[in-house]
């Protein structure tokens, strides 16, 4: 029989994956791509949560849109995710971790019209544009091609969903009709 032991803490295997990026920029590098992935978690969620949520006269159109949003924010993440493993770092581990780095706010309120939702996910999606802005810079300054790749792919569905928002928060009135 095989017995398989586990590992103490003095025995853990070390996840730095071979880099030909310094320890330094790995390190930065995984920071920000962990700091994407827990706003994707929030902004995936909220989506989630306005359609599920979202009535009115445009709920199957309102539906629908951030029913196919939330599912391409949460196909960003494992690969995201992945990219920080592949730098040799490690990735989030729990809930408590992705709200501590997260930079946007979780919606807890009972109700929110169409149009706050719109508007919210919007303001939400500009500042997720903006923060992979940032680290795409800092992908620029240790040269490492395959995160900027994938943070531009990221960065032009987020701009698009930033203009689907805004278009259909742009043609609802206050109440969402």
């Amino acid at each position: 029989m095989t017995h398989v032991s586990q590992s103490s803490d003095t025995e853990r295997v070390s996840l730095n994956t071979p880099s030909d990026l310094s320890d330094e920029a790995t390190a930065l590098l995984a920071e920000r791509i962990n700091r994407l992935v827990a706003d994707a978690y929030v902004l995936y969620l909220k989506t989630k949560n306005f359609h599920w949520h979202v009535s009115g006269p445009n709920f199957r159109d309102f539906h629908e849109m951030l029913d196919e949003q939330s599912e391409q924010i949460l196909e960003s993440i494992d690969p995201l995710a992945e990219r920080a493993r592949k730098l040799g770092q490690p990735t989030l581990h729990s809930l408590s971790e992705i709200l501590r780095l997260a930079s946007l706010g979780e919606n807890e309120k009972d109700f929110v019209s169409p149009y706050e939702m719109l508007v919210e996910l919007m303001n939400d999606n500009v500042a997720i544009a903006k923060a992979m802005r940032e680290a795409h810079g800092i992908c620029d300054d240790w040269d490492d091609v395959a995160t900027a790749s994938l943070i531009e792919q990221y960065l032009d569905e987020t701009e698009k969903r930033t203009w689907f928002l805004f278009e259909a928060a742009r043609a609802a009135d206050a109440g969402g009709h």
